[in-house]
């Protein structure tokens, strides 16, 4: 089984996770071999948060209950709050993830938040452009690094800008091999350009 951990907050940018939520919860267009997954929400305690779309969410678990094990991935949306204190606990979990091989996947101002923990120094990654690190994390060293994507993956580590929520999904749909090739090619191409071929190619490829 597979842990998928999404940390939910208050003013979350709901609509950056909700592709790869709704592909890891309904597993429609999983392949039949897939593994099997389990879609949690996690915040810093059970308490309901309300994203930035109004929408009332009820933790399935806390922080502490993350498990940081190999065979487990951590998804961070956005938020304008990252840089409050309760929310360092699951960002050091993160590096906790990173460190033993585990999944991290991290969008928007939660790139700034691993930046500022010195995540990002060392490996492939993006943001909401060139410069957005530096303004918001004055330690950040990983300018060299930094890839000019919607969304990059490095090994365990996927990273996307505010515009990259739709390929963070196909790259954490990729990293947990749970479709298959094709599936995943016409899934992207049909969500990307909304082509109904590659919809009905798609629907062909989970028959």
């Amino acid at each position: 089984m597979t842990a998928v951990y999404v940390y939910v907050m208050d003013t979350m940018a709901d609509w950056e996770a909700s592709h790869v939520m709704a592909e890891l919860n309904s597993k429609r267009f999983f392949k039949k071999d897939a593994r099997e997954v389990e879609l949690m929400t996690v915040s810093h305690t059970k308490t309901p948060v309300r994203s930035m779309g109004g929408l009332t969410i009820l933790p399935d678990r806390t922080a502490d209950e993350a498990a940081a094990v190999k065979d487990s991935l951590l998804i961070l949306p956005g938020s304008d709050q990252w840089n409050r204190p309760e929310h360092l606990k699951i960002l050091k979990k993160a590096g906790e993830f990173l460190s033993i091989g585990a999944g991290v996947a991290a969008i928007c101002g939660a790139t700034a938040a691993l930046a500022g923990l010195g995540l990002l120094d060392d490996r492939p990654h993006t943001s909401n452009g060139r410069g957005f690190l530096n303004m918001f994390c004055p330690d950040y060293k990983g300018e060299k690094y930094y890839i000019d994507q919607p969304a990059v993956r490095d090994g365990n580590l996927i990273t996307a800008g505010s515009t990259g929520g739709l390929l963070m999904a196909k790259l954490i749909l990729e990293y947990l091999d749970v479709f298959s090739t094709d599936t995943l090619k016409f899934w992207y191409a049909y969500f990307s350009t909304g082509d109904p071929q590659a919809f009905f190619s798609m629907m062909q490829s989970v028959q």
